[in-house]
């Protein structure tokens, strides 16, 4: 009997190696092939919707300021799981059909443009006023102040806090898998539902989200030390 207890779990221990051998490559390639560049494109984009939204929020138009806080209010408001269900669920009821990887794309887009735009709106507030009378003094207008002397400053204030937002988006990827697109987590999905090792399998998915995390931390530090190096 004890014996037989021994064989039965070096059986499954060897079962268990079994599993995370196989289901290690398609787990990485599934981050490095579609959850990655997900999250470095939809950055760019929700970045480029970020500076644009805080520029409008600082505006001096009210139909723009009010456009502003009406995007960033409804995606700060509202879960991004749910956005995504009403891009990619919601919208073939009226008879627009999108598919996962352009929908998990405007979701996290629009999720990060509202998110980032107050922490680049308040990093330009954090310059002090002297830095636009002093661009305006030597004749820059206006918008050459805020591109050659705001923007620059305002983006090392920014830097920390959009880095520690871009690891965010890297596990908030996973959420993609509820509207079927194959990233890194829908493919644990897979793999678990044909073994039924959830468990393992899930676990074996955190593990390398939390490795690239960490990765993603490490070179976040390397910047901010440079940064503070420059500054100094």
């Amino acid at each position: 009997m004890y014996l037989s207890n021994i064989l039965t779990n070096s059986d499954m221990q060897e079962r268990y190696l079994d599993i995370l051998v196989h289901s290690f490559l398609p787990l990485l390639k599934g981050a490095l092939y579609y959850t990655i560049p997900l999250t470095l494109v939809t950055f760019i984009i929700g970045l480029i919707l970020a500076v644009i939204t805080a520029l409008m929020r600082l505006s001096g138009v009210k139909i723009l300021k009010g456009l502003a806080r009406f995007y960033v209010s409804i995606i700060r408001g509202t879960p991004l799981l749910v956005q995504l269900f009403i891009i990619f669920y919601g919208l073939p009821s009226v008879g627009v059909t999108i598919n996962p990887v352009i929908s998990a794309g405007i979701g996290f887009s629009l999720n990060m443009g509202a998110y980032n735009s107050e922490i680049i709106r308040a990093a330009i507030l954090s310059i002090p006023k002297g830095q636009w009378e002093a661009g305006q003094s030597i004749g820059m207008t206006q918008l050459q102040a805020l591109r050659r002397v705001i923007l620059p400053q305002a983006s090392r204030v920014s830097i920390p806090p959009l880095a520690n937002s871009f690891i965010g988006l890297i596990k908030d990827t996973s959420l993609a898998s509820t509207i079927t697109f194959t990233e890194m987590f829908r493919k644990s999905q897979e793999i678990a539902a044909q073994n039924y090792e959830f468990l393992l399998v899930y676990s074996e998915a955190a593990v390398i989200y939390w490795v690239i995390c960490i990765a993603l931390s490490f070179l976040q530090g390397k910047v901010e030390a440079r940064l503070d190096q420059f500054v100094a």
